[in-house]
């Protein structure tokens, strides 16, 4: 079930950002195949193979393109997320592809992009948000950059760009008729997420030196601190009337409040006090206080108290596939049961069953097991 019932897509096996878009097409309903190498990647469990089909081809064989042809030839949407010319050289390239299935999208994950000087080069999330001015903007000046997982480029620059790219290619291609490739590149992507920092920047509301701006921990009220306990609450009063009610909880109403909020000057004491403040009381006593306030404060969990949450018990944020609790697909549709969240099945490989249907006889796909064409 999913707004994308009906829809296949064909996912060249791989690491990081590739893998999660396919994974969010499958949640969205998208039929995905992945054709995985005969030693199967990955890092750790499997959790973004979810609600995929796997079959395992050896594409150095003869005759290992003609059967990737013929499940892309059924499909709507291709993913890779190889250095280009990787599916060239396999026979596999847009022109090859494209030849036999003239209406495919076909999605390309790169870092640095199909063409320019760096496109041949290798690279990962943390050298792509580097470039884009990403990492050089989070952290501080005495501690140097902060690395935020590996979640701008990878996912949010990476990953979600290529869903936004395939989907937005399928549907102009159910107007016209005609596929395209989508050229999405992790380090455009990080810029992108940064529009809103660049035009703060140009227009002289952001500094060059991290940790000195409203949104990277120089603004005393948004930024995390310490409590009694050795844990952390994070604040987010940016507006006036949360700014007021987070300073009349802390009992410092006498001292600050939205007149004199953005008053530079000021942040340095005014840090100093909203830090004495949470480190006088454990995390749980500021939780308790800040419950039903919008002044902007919640704890900073980790992943094992995330996973017990009540918001998250109560929206049912997480969900069990196989062994393994990990976070559910999103967004969400009014128009399909919230009980579809629990139907995501693990990755299956089922090299028989796709095998019949592209059209393989039983004799056909016996003989490409045999000869190591096809692993099961």
């Amino acid at each position: 079930m999913g707004p994308l019932q009906g829809i296949r897509v064909v996912e060249m096996a791989g690491i990081g950002p590739a893998p999660f878009a396919g994974m969010v097409l499958a949640d969205l309903g998208a039929t995905v195949i992945r054709v995985d190498p005969p030693k199967r990647p990955g890092i750790g469990a499997d959790l973004m193979g979810r609600g995929k089909r796997a079959i395992a081809i050896d594409a150095k064989q003869p005759g290992a393109t003609d059967v990737i042809m013929r499940i892309v030839d059924r499909s709507s949407i291709l993913i890779e997320g190889f250095r280009p010319g990787v599916m060239e050289r396999l026979g596999l390239g847009p022109a090859e592809v494209m030849a036999v299935n003239p209406r495919i999208i076909y999605g390309r994950m790169t870092g640095w992009g199909q063409n320019g000087p760096k496109a041949s080069r290798s690279g990962h999330d943390i050298n792509y948000i580097a470039l884009s001015g990403v990492l050089g903007s989070i952290g501080d000046e005495m501690h140097g950059p902060s690395i935020p997982l590996n979640l701008v480029g990878d996912f949010g620059g990476g990953g979600m760009l290529l869903v936004a790219g395939v989907l937005a290619a399928l549907i102009e291609s159910h107007r016209t008729g005609h596929g395209q490739v989508v050229d999405a590149a992790m380090v455009d992507g990080s810029l992108l997420l940064m529009t809103m920092i660049y035009s703060m920047f140009q227009e002289g509301g952001w500094s060059g030196k991290p940790g000195r701006n409203l949104l990277d921990g120089g603004a005393p009220f948004y930024r995390t601190y310490r409590t009694r306990d050795d844990r952390w609450i994070a604040v987010g009063a940016l507006e006036p009337q949360f700014f007021d009610e987070l300073v009349a909880k802390l009992g410092l109403r006498d001292r600050f409040s939205s007149n004199n909020q953005y008053d530079h000057r000021l942040w340095p004491e005014m840090q100093v006090a909203i830090e004495t403040k949470f480190l006088s009381r454990t995390r749980s006593d500021w939780e308790q206080l800040f419950e039903d306030s919008d002044a902007c404060v919640t704890p900073v969990l980790t992943m094992a108290e995330s996973l017990e949450h009540p918001l998250h018990q109560a929206r049912r944020s997480f969900v069990k596939v196989g062994p393994l609790i990990q976070p559910g697909p999103a967004p969400r549709f009014g128009l399909h049961a919230e009980q579809d969240r629990g139907a995501h099945a693990e990755l299956a490989y089922d090299s028989r069953g796709i095998l019949r249907e592209i059209g393989l006889s039983e004799d056909e796909a016996e003989q490409l097991c045999a000869q190591g064409l096809v692993i099961e």
